[in-house]
């Protein structure tokens, strides 16, 4: 379970409680120097065995309340919860960029993962509808989303490699979460060696988050790396394991053909989905109801306690 505020700027008005409070008490200090100068009003509370600040405490505390729960709905408080899930539709996102040319995976990092997602898509069951992104420095939408497998993989075997530098992770998931904004159940499988050189990581997660996306990782790499022609390239599990562990996704390190084939069978078996609950409509009601309690305390008998 995951809360989080889709307007965290106004979280900034809870500032204004603790004036509140000042304001409050300081309020309440005159009013009873006022209130000594026509009666003795100590001789009185030792009586009745009253305090001049009693009738007041509740209903401040009332208030309280309904200003931190306005607060809270207009900052978009909101929780995402994890529940079963029957189908889902995926978009298969493959790394292009120059460090998949590593050759630590025969011929080399990208054909092994365009070979994996076309293994992907032939074990998809009938009617599952995918799509295909390809990113390097950019993104590019190869494939929009169909049932059709054989369009599918003829997109796959076009991809070229990236002519754009870096690795943008935050805009591959930006255009595949675009691809996907009317489905239902929504998950990302991502294809890639990790080595992140454009974005925060942070982004992506709270993207993929606000969005209810989740994503998987699939490592193409070795721990030890692989020459490309430029130098050589290590795989970095640590950016893809927080990608996939804070998306409610699932890593995979795929360090040959057969725990490829594994980790593809073992994505289109799970079966958990986001769903995201905006809590603002609650929270008004809430708002709602505490004034009408701290009306109704104003104005009965609650006054003379």
């Amino acid at each position: 379970m995951i809360f989080y505020f889709t307007n965290p700027q106004y979280l900034l008005l809870l500032l204004i409680i603790p004036l509140f409070l000042v304001v409050h008490f300081f309020s309440l200090k005159n009013r009873k120097k006022v209130a000594l100068k026509f009666a003795n009003f100590e001789a009185i509370s030792r009586i009745k065995g009253i305090s001049f600040f009693s009738k007041n405490i509740i209903l401040l505390c009332l208030s309280i309340l309904v200003v931190v729960s306005m607060i809270l709905a207009i900052s978009g408080l909101s929780v995402q919860v994890v529940k079963k899930s029957s189908s889902f539709t995926f978009v298969l996102a493959i790394d292009t960029s120059g460090s998949m040319k590593a050759d630590d995976f025969y011929p080399d990092r990208e054909t092994v993962a365009k070979q994996t997602a076309i293994d992907f898509v032939n074990e998809a069951p009938v009617g599952v509808r995918i799509g295909i992104v390809s990113f390097s420095g950019v993104a590019y939408i190869e494939q929009e989303l169909s049932d059709d497998k054989i369009e599918i993989k003829n997109s796959i075997n076009n991809i070229k490699t990236g002519v754009s530098g870096g690795t943008d992770l935050f805009e591959a998931t930006i255009t595949s979460t675009n691809i996907l904004e009317n489905e239902k159940h929504k998950a990302i499988v991502l294809l890639s060696d990790g080595q992140i050189n454009i974005g925060k990581i942070e982004d992506i997660i709270e993207y993929a988050q606000r969005k209810d996306v989740i994503i998987h990782t699939i490592a193409i790499g070795t721990k030890e790396g692989g020459q490309t022609p430029y130098a050589i390239s290590k795989l970095d599990e640590e950016a893809l394991q927080s990608v996939s562990y804070n998306t409610g996704g699932e890593y995979f390190l795929a360090e040959d053909q057969e725990q490829l084939s594994q980790a593809f069978l073992d994505i289109l078996n799970f079966s958990n989905e986001k769903v995201t609950i905006k809590l603002s409509n609650y929270l008004i009601l809430i708002s709602i109801a505490l004034l009408f309690i701290e009306f109704f305390l104003s104005n009965t008998k609650y006054l003379n306690i």
